[in-house]
């Protein structure tokens, strides 16, 4: 059945949101870094947040809003992932997720394993934790980005205690193959280490690719993991402060039970009860028009680099809205978004800020109207001399 994809909202609505995405720049910078979306809201979240205001219901969030139920059903459909719902536990998002769990698998001082090129916040969590990071660099096989589970095979056998999964994976968008998960998963609980999963993007997982989360792959994964999940990136809902932890072992569901209710306390009731509504039956809908547009972009992006910036390299993603492009081959030195955003007025992100496999890189956000990425194109192959 054909899906019609969702249309972004215009520019001029757009500048008049006072997030972090329209808020950076000056007016004349067409903003295509940080991973907020420019769609309308799921109808069903628009109710919700708007029946909140209107009764004044903007306290603490309570004891039990409903988290844990509504995303087990919308893993059980979106997934195929049954999960229990008495194993799932909120906090305020996936990073302070990921902080707490660490803190409370790892000793000080303790290595943790993080994949780069990788979500920048890895890199600070860690130690905020307590740990030491690792880098166990992707695989680029010329198709495909894996994970280098020899490497990292060796890096827990010498000590590291834990394994940072971006799943999947920001920035390429490489959705990990259960085969490699299920590998994972083993040498982990060979060298008794823990997975730490973060699976914000994979509601946003497209055709022709299929999403394993991390607990499903295998028992053995189920012995070893934690899961972090949020409507956050799907939904567009960073600002409401909502992520929930999972687990799927009693020792490790244990470790999350353990940890400060204030963890759990700073969930807030916004963030809450968009969740809720996302995760409803009711915006599958919504999802998948959204899926389809970002499907139409990731495809459109590659055609406009081939026609625009030939010499850059992009491989189309398996998931999510962002794309990992390598302009080396135009000189534009280590980080070339600088450049771009000075010289062409357009923001991408900054590559090396994923790491040193990020020299020469921008990472482009693609959650836009066709219209908007085909002016950010165009604009960047202005510099091309």
């Amino acid at each position: 059945m054909s899906v019609t994809p969702l249309e972004a909202l215009p520019l001029e609505r757009l500048r008049e949101r006072s997030s972090s995405k329209w808020r950076t720049y000056p007016v004349d910078v067409l903003p295509l870094f940080v991973a907020e979306t420019d769609f309308p809201l799921a109808p069903a979240i628009t109710r919700e947040l708007a029946a909140l205001i209107e009764r004044g219901d903007t306290g603490y969030t309570p004891p039990d809003p409903g988290l844990a139920r509504a995303y087990a059903a919308f893993a059980e459909r979106r997934f195929g992932w049954t999960l229990d719902p008495a194993r799932v536990r909120s906090t305020c998002d996936v990073m302070m997720g990921v902080v707490e769990i660490l803190r409370g698998t790892i000793a000080p001082g303790d290595r943790v394993v993080v994949t780069p090129p990788v979500y920048p916040p890895f890199y600070d969590c860690v130690p905020e934790a307590g740990g030491v990071v690792e880098r166990v660099p992707l695989r680029d096989t010329g198709e495909v980005w894996e994970l280098d589970l020899d490497q990292i095979a060796g890096a827990l056998a010498s000590g590291a205690r834990a394994v940072l999964l971006c799943n999947p994976h920001n920035p390429t968008g490489t959705a990990h193959s259960r085969e490699s998960l299920v590998r994972l998963a083993e040498i982990a609980e060979e060298h008794g280490a823990v997975v730490v999963s973060d699976e914000i993007h994979a509601p946003l997982i497209h055709p022709g690719a299929e999403f394993t989360p991390f607990l499903a792959a295998s028992d053995a994964a189920r012995r070893v993991g934690f899961a972090l999940v949020s409507a956050s990136k799907a939904f567009n809902l960073a600002g409401l402060k909502c992520a929930l932890m999972v687990t799927a072992a009693d020792d490790r569901t244990a470790v999350v039970a353990g940890l400060p209710a204030e963890v759990e306390w700073r969930t807030g009731l916004f963030g809450a009860r968009a969740a809720v509504a996302a995760f409803a039956p009711e915006s599958d809908g919504w999802l998948d028009g959204l899926r389809a547009a970002l499907d139409g972009n990731r495809r459109l992006l590659a055609e406009l680099l081939a026609e625009h910036l030939p010499l850059a390299r992009y491989r189309i993603p398996d998931a999510g809205f962002l794309a990992w492009v390598d302009l080396s081959a135009y000189g534009w030195g280590d980080n070339p978004a600088g450049k771009i955003r000075r010289e062409a007025k357009v923001a991408f992100h900054l590559g090396p800020y994923f790491g040193a496999e990020g020299a020469g890189h921008v990472r482009i956000n693609f959650g836009c109207s066709p219209d908007v990425l085909r002016e950010a194109i165009t604009r960047t192959a202005t510099l091309v001399e």
